[in-house]
């Protein structure tokens, strides 16, 4: 017989199943207790079995004594716990044992010589890391990193991309006061951790962005590994910025005709890597030291990685996007970026990533964003929309690498064009540094292709791109 584990759970969705109270290892369930404490809460059920079929409690009255016994000798503090007992067919009874939602975090498993402190990771209760234990014990406090106090004095650090950001935004200079109510700044005149992130000269080491654009569809590369890579540190609002920026110069934008215009149809869509780096940056574990955020584009797909599981310690990939209720767990950065103009309060920033592909002029279906989640990191990942027209574009490089001229182009001007075909917004100076050519000669191979209708500039000298011709 199987139960319906629907009516025994109600709205709860994190539950774990025990075919009996284990008396020789009572740790093999308390640390879910411990777990479901330090999370948001769950049931224990004893008396069923993992595919639902249901076993009993011979002795119901003496295992629920046992259970709260050890919950109350080897769990510390003490939770909250509800437990019951429910008679099913055939004559069968199992006990129920609700752990609320802890507030005075961590709550440990002491017993067997060792003090250990668990969390919910998937479906698993495991031991929680250095990383998740500072953030159980904020937690505990009714705190987070962000609104932590640090030693740096305010007077010595400046904050010109915030000021441009909100009068760009609201309209205003940005009031000295605000300093303060935003949450950056203490009456003594020290910052906050969110205060150092928005410094322009951020004294956090690890608050970086590393930008890497590869050779192919991994990271092995081939004759060449990387085609472009960059790493900026300083203010939050500047690593936004410069990360969008790569993101543009080293992506294809392809556009079609219509009868009164024309339809632009980027790699990837604009609105989706602007919400993907956001929740990076502003939802990342910056408890986790020594990791950063990551972009890494490849030719079929853009990968955005932070450091940090999801903040209840569930795994986005087996959750609907549409039920996920909105946690930050940098709340004070979050709310300066909603003042800011760069996300909204109310956490729709996954829903945007998804909508804005599906409304591309050049999506398919299978090409929809993908979220994953662990112990240690999310990502993004954005497939290249454009990437089913790669071979498309290689015959039209094909087709200007053969086109009939009064003289075949030469090795170095087939190089110069390749570069080309893979970054059209190369610079000069780039293929320089990459071909070890003398700047001269770049300029007289580029005159040549241009000369001869290989290659057109497109746009400005400073923000267009060279585009080979057909």
């Amino acid at each position: 017989m199987k139960v319906n584990l629907s009516e025994l759970l109600g709205e709860t969705t994190e539950y774990d199943k025990k075919r009996e109270v284990e008396m020789r290892k009572p740790k093999s369930w308390l640390k879910s207790v411990s777990a479901f404490a330090n999370g948001n809460g769950g049931v224990l059920i004893f008396g069923i079995a993992d595919d639902d079929t249901v076993i009993g409690i011979d002795d119901i009255k003496a295992a629920s004594e046992y259970v709260s016994q050890k919950i109350k000798e080897r769990i510390d503090p003490f939770p909250e716990v509800t437990m019951q007992i429910h008679g099913v067919e055939e004559g069968k009874k199992l006990l129920t044992v609700e752990v609320m939602k802890g507030q005075e975090t961590p709550y440990y498993y002491k017993g067997d010589g060792s003090t250990e402190a668990f969390v919910r990771i998937g479906n698993e209760s495991v031991a929680a890391n250095a990383a998740e234990l500072k953030r159980l014990v904020l937690r505990g406090k009714n705190s987070s990193f962000d609104s932590l106090m640090t030693d740096y004095d305010f007077k010595d650090y400046s904050f010109s991309k915030l000021r441009e950001r909100y009068k760009e935004w609201n309209g205003t200079s940005m009031p000295d006061k605000s300093f303060e109510s935003f949450g950056i700044v203490d009456e003594k005149g020290k910052l906050t951790n969110a205060g150092a992130l928005l410094a322009d000269n951020c004294p956090i080491r690890y608050s970086r962005l590393f930008c890497t654009h590869w050779n192919g569809l991994d990271k092995s590369g081939g004759q060449v590994d990387a085609l472009d890579s960059a790493e900026f540190s300083g203010s939050l609002i500047m690593l936004l910025n410069e990360g969008i920026g790569f993101v543009k110069r080293n992506m294809k934008k392809l556009w079609k005709k219509t009868a009164n215009s024309r339809i632009e149809m980027p790699d990837f869509c604009e609105r989706s890597v602007f919400e993907s780096l956001v929740n990076g940056l502003i939802h990342r574990d910056y408890l986790v030291n020594g990791s950063e955020v990551h972009i890494d584009i490849f030719d079929d797909r853009l990968v955005i990685y932070s450091p940090g599981s999801m903040p209840d310690g569930t795994k986005i990939q087996e959750r609907d996007i549409d039920t996920i209720p909105s946690i930050r767990r940098n709340p004070v950065l979050a709310d300066i970026f909603g003042r800011l103009g760069y996300m909204e309060r109310q956490g729709s920033g996954l829903n945007k990533i998804r909508e804005a592909y599906e409304n591309a002029a050049n999506y398919e279906e299978g090409m929809a964003p993908e979220f994953y989640s662990d112990r240690v990191l999310f990502m993004v990942t954005l497939k290249n929309l454009n990437h089913k027209n790669k071979a498309l574009k290689e015959k039209a490089l094909n087709r200007a690498l053969n086109r009939a001229l009064n003289r075949a182009l030469n090795e170095n001007e087939q190089r110069v064009l390749s570069l080309i075909y893979e970054n059209p917004r190369i610079t000069q100076n780039e293929i320089k540094e990459q071909l070890q050519f003398a700047r001269s000669h770049v300029q007289k191979i580029m005159k040549s292709l241009s000369d001869n209708g290989i290659i057109e500039r497109v746009g400005s000298r400073k923000s267009g791109y060279w585009e080979i011709k057909e």
